[in-house]
């Protein structure tokens, strides 16, 4: 089977598709086989972001400027 071509044929039979029920059973099919970053990244990494939301939430951040100065020996010239 040559996948490239079966998904042109797909593609092809798609847009010539006038049934609602079809193009929705596509989109039902498309968000079952789409994966959310979030589900695959440990409780810590989640911990962290959350914790780095709070913060942005109580004004505990840096403006683009301050981080670039602090960490200036770092960038490339």
């Amino acid at each position: 089977m040559d996948i490239q071509a079966e998904k042109l044929n797909l593609i092809k039979w798609l847009t010539e598709v006038n049934e609602p029920s079809v193009i929705e059973r596509f989109i039902a099919l498309k968000k079952e086989q789409t994966v959310d970053w979030w589900d695959d990244i440990s409780n810590d990494e989640k911990a962290e972001i959350e914790e780095g939301l709070a913060q942005a939430d109580r004004g505990e951040v840096f403006s683009h400027e301050e981080v670039m100065q602090k960490y200036q020996q770092w960038r490339s010239k």
